[in-house]
């Protein structure tokens, strides 16, 4: 696992498409809440947002399908921080299973911290939390990556 183990999770039943692997709907799911893993990590779990009213936003997602996941499947999530600054966090997940040397997807996130309201709003860490974020950034920071990055997404015109 080229990132830090983040959280494990089996494939469920209700996943498995008509053709006989997971549908790609759960992949999106099972790298979401790998990132509610990291926020309880960061100290931004359930306590936090209750008495903070401020949570991490989804700005936006990639997600590259690599292998296909099946039923019986133990997906685990790693993840490298990419960066970080006041309020945004750019983290790398990979899922992987036993069944494929390389992982079975990679996903990149760019997260907002956001104070919840009437009007949310992007606000910065708190000292504490900034603190976590900067440490697991430096504990990632030179752990390799074993799959792709985000790219543009575009066709190319044929010659």
């Amino acid at each position: 696992m080229a990132g830090r183990h983040l959280w494990s999770t089996p494939v469920q039943p209700e996943w498995i498409d008509f053709n006989g692997h997971m549908r790609d709907a759960y992949y999106g799911l099972v790298v979401s809440l790998a990132t509610d893993v990291l926020m309880d990590e960061l100290g931004m779990d359930a306590a936090y947002r209750e008495r903070t009213r401020a949570t991490l936003y989804t700005l936006e997602m990639h997600l590259h399908f690599l292998e296909e996941v099946k039923l019986g499947d133990t997906l685990e999530v790693s993840l490298r921080v990419l960066g970080a600054d006041a309020k945004r966090l750019h983290v790398a997940l990979e899922m992987r299973c036993a069944r494929h040397a390389g992982p079975a997807a990679t996903a990149e996130f760019m997260l907002l911290h956001v104070r919840q309201g009437d009007k949310p709003a992007a606000a910065p860490f708190p000292p504490e939390v900034a603190g976590r974020v900067a440490a697991l950034a430096a504990a990632t920071a030179a752990l390799p990556a074993d799959g792709p990055g985000s790219r543009q997404m575009q066709l190319k015109p044929r010659p």
